[in-house]
């Protein structure tokens, strides 16, 4: 793991590998816009119109979803994602990559009314982030995709698997063994 896995200081290690296999896995390696991800993202596009089977992957960098949280609207469109990739470049400029992680754990909406890790934390499992276990830092950074879609108790299976992807993830990233991640799932 990149020098980043240990901030932002008062989050937890496994929380920050969660969030950074869920959502940008090179987020220490690029500059606001993750040009690998976009072209991973536009390849899936066009093998999921050509197939019909699939779903569309975002390229979206943690950084992008700050500059939209904080400075744009959700609106999907091409004239927001230009605005969005501006923005980020500027924030990766005027910030440390540790203070954007801290304003998106801080600021990341991840249902039942939680705003943010922390409050997250003691929403869905009653514990202080630093008392999480692997496998609820992994279902915790599976809202923010789409926090309803991963409710625990309406859409469980869905849940569940989108946090065992996540563990596997952390492993694939080195966060985490195998065999942590097989022992969580």
């Amino acid at each position: 793991p990149g020098d980043g896995y240990n901030a932002p200081a008062r989050c937890p290690k496994p929380v920050i590998a969660a969030f950074l296999s869920a959502e940008d896995s090179r987020f220490y390696e690029h500059g606001g816009i993750d040009l690998q991800g976009i072209g991973r993202a536009a390849m899936k596009f066009i093998e999921t119109k050509m197939t019909g089977r699939g779903s569309i992957q975002g390229a979206s960098t943690i950084t992008q979803q700050v500059a939209k949280n904080f400075l744009l609207t959700s609106d999907r469109t091409f004239d927001r994602k230009i605005k969005g990739a501006i923005l980020a470049i500027r924030i990766e400029r005027a910030y440390t990559k540790d203070k954007i992680l801290e304003l998106y754990l801080n600021e990341i909406y991840l249902g039942i009314g939680a705003y943010g890790v922390a409050a997250a934390s003691l929403n869905y499992f009653n514990k202080e982030l630093k008392d999480l276990t692997i496998e609820e830092a992994a279902y915790l950074a599976a809202l923010p995709k789409a926090s309803n879609n991963y409710h625990p108790f309406k859409h469980k299976q869905k849940a569940t698997e989108r946090r065992n992807w996540i563990l596997g993830q952390m492993a694939d990233n080195g966060y985490i063994s195998r065999d942590e991640a097989d022992a969580a799932i």
